[in-house]
């Protein structure tokens, strides 16, 4: 795992002063690395039986439909207010530098359909709570939720108590 670390980037005040983000388009660049992410995720849920892989706007983009592939399910995009055409659903959410509303289309999970939630990274746990939300207000039953990084001191994961959490990378 500290090889995928030293492919990842870290920006500091980015996109405010005080912040340290973690640029993970340095990883999708390396063949190896997106592979070895891709994988390892597959490896992790390939028994559950999932029938749909939600992704987060916009990082999670980069994962969740390679993992839905390997998975043989469906691809679920959750995207910020106003970018999806058809009716939503929606939840709104706190981040560490602000707030925002997320949606998900209001057909895109059947009742009782599992679910695995994919990020690219987990702060706060704001994001990610939403779109847990979102999942079981259609029914749907959350899995899991997998990130690739986790930012430990923030404690995201404590909004998401109840739920099984799978983080490759701590930080």
């Amino acid at each position: 795992m500290e090889e995928l670390k030293r492919l990842i980037r870290e920006v500091p005040d980015f996109p405010k002063p005080g912040i340290l983000f973690y640029d993970l388009t340095t990883l999708l660049m390396d063949k190896s690395g997106l592979q070895k992410v891709i994988d390892g995720l597959t490896e992790e849920y390939q028994e559950q039986s999932i029938d749909k892989v939600v992704g987060i706007e916009s990082r999670g983009f980069f994962f969740a439909p390679s993992l839905a592939y390997n998975l043989n399910t469906g691809f679920v995009p959750v995207r910020k207010k106003g970018k999806l055409p058809a009716e939503t659903i929606s939840a709104s959410y706190e981040l560490e530098y602000g707030e925002d509303i997320l949606e998900m289309h209001k057909d895109a999970i059947q009742q009782d359909q599992r679910v695995l939630i994919v990020d690219d990274l987990i702060a706060t746990g704001g994001t990610a709570a939403a779109t847990a939300q979102m999942v079981r207000q259609l029914g749907g039953e959350v899995v899991a939720l997998a990130f690739i990084v986790e930012l430990e001191a923030l404690n995201g994961v404590a909004k998401l108590d109840g739920y099984e959490v799978f983080s490759m990378l701590k930080y």
